[in-house]
């Protein structure tokens, strides 16, 4: 591993090593070091349209289907998301394609000449961001689609300027860096709110003051769920309606949830982008995300990955697991293969699965903030709970073990589906 800087002919691995170490902290909110950088780029107002998307869940969703709806329509898009699962290049797509290492190895060189030449310090997050910004700027997108990684008004993709800005919904995660209230952290993910633009917000709670505030000061115009924009299952459970003022469409179901679906068709909507009706149902068809709500059958037994890692998201990840389980009785029992991190609410989020839980595999994860069994043992006092040295040995006893009436759940955090799916890399080489 290199501290001096890396050369455009060393590997991905040895830049994203060099990210690592250059600055002080991983996470360090706040613009005043990113900005100068970024205008160096010039990537702050880009020559694209480009939608902003922040919330406390549902941003994955979101952005991914609207970037498949714009590719459907034959726009050129750069959808940039954050954590990645297996690789790095997951974050940054261009038109549904992962970018390749070589790609980001040259817009890392750009970023760390811009930063140096600026006499500054950037994170991991920072520079990774920027790089994807870069890549973006020098394809000649025509869309970007970014999703905000924390909070909103000092995350490094609010140096972007958007032209329409979403904010799926508000739910106390991240307390530590956002604030330990609901109007808190709505005060920082309205900081991608700009003037003039739309913003819509597709949370199902009462609009927080702080969103309305950020509205009026900049003059935006406002879309709520519910208010401008609705949702409404068709009765032939095969498909939805999307309405709003003077638009209503039949749409197909995709894999993702119709909340987070119908948010990216209003904002293709409010975009002013020319976007016809099959390519909207195309995108919507098209969109995937691993580990929301994925349902895959492996070794003959049904597994459900859901990535929810706090009480909203868990909420979430049960409406869609009540709605499965109507449809499919022969599930009577939930297995679940389960850990999280120690930072999470972990308290809130078992107690929220437990009347559908019927047993519990647990694990500590083998990653540097993971709960330790003894407090995820704490947060499931009274259930029925099996304990394993590492998540990979809970989930094949779930696959040996199970029967034909029990469904099993790999939930309570990203690590816990990545070392799952790694499991099941190797046992399919």
């Amino acid at each position: 591993m290199k501290l001096n800087a890396p050369l455009e002919t060393d590997d991905l691995k040895t830049w994203l090593d060099y990210w690592s170490h250059v600055h002080v902290t991983g996470i360090d909110l706040g613009l005043e070091r990113v900005i100068p950088v970024a205008e160096k780029l010039g990537v702050v107002s880009p020559n694209a349209t480009v939608f902003t998307v922040a919330g406390t869940n549902g941003k994955g969703s979101t952005s991914t289907t609207l970037a498949s709806i714009l590719q459907a329509q034959g726009y050129h898009v750069g959808l940039y998301q954050s954590p990645h699962i297996y690789r790095f290049n997951e974050r940054v797509k261009l038109s549904g394609i992962e970018v390749d290492d070589q790609a980001l190895v040259n817009a890392f060189v750009l970023v760390d000449q811009a930063r140096r030449e600026c006499g500054l310090s950037l994170s991991f997050f920072e520079a990774t961001t920027l790089a994807a910004f870069v890549i973006f700027k020098h394809k000649k997108c025509d869309v970007w689609v970014l999703e905000v990684g924390l909070g909103g008004r000092l995350d490094v993709v609010n140096v972007v300027n958007p032209n329409l800005a979403v904010i799926t919904n508000i739910g106390l995660d991240h307390t530590d860096w956002l604030g330990d209230t609901i109007e808190k952290i709505a005060f920082e993910k309205a900081g991608i709110i700009r003037p003039n633009i739309p913003v819509i917000f597709a949370g199902q709670q009462d609009m927080p003051q702080a969103i309305q505030d950020k509205v009026d000061q900049c003059h935006a115009q406002l879309y709520a769920l519910n208010r401008d924009y609705f949702y409404v299952e068709a009765e032939d459970g095969l498909s939805w309606n999307f309405a709003s003022a003077g638009t209503t469409l039949k749409l197909p179901h995709g894999t993702l949830a119709v909340d987070n679906i119908s948010t990216a068709v209003a904002a293709v909507l409010l975009s002013g982008l020319d976007v016809d009706q099959a390519s909207i149902a195309q995108g919507i068809v098209d969109a995937h995300l691993p580990g929301r709500f994925e349902i895959r059958e492996i070794a003959r037994k049904t597994v459900i990955f859901d990535a929810g890692h706090n009480p909203h998201g868990v909420e979430f990840l049960l409406k869609q697991l009540r709605k499965f389980l109507e449809y499919n009785k022969q599930y009577t029992e939930v297995v679940a293969v389960f850990s999280m991190l120690a930072d999470k609410d972990i308290n809130s989020v078992v107690k929220l699965l437990k009347n559908t839980v019927f047993k519990w595999k647990i694990a500590e994860m083998g990653v540097p903030r993971a709960a330790p069994l003894k407090q995820l043992e704490s947060a499931l006092s009274g259930e029925t709970v099996q304990h394993y040295q590492h998540v990979q040995a809970a989930f094949q006893s779930a696959l040996e073990e199970s029967n034909n009436n029990q469904l099993i759940l790999v939930c309570g955090s990203f690590h816990t589906l990545e070392a799952v799916w790694e499991y099941l890399d190797n046992v399919n080489e």
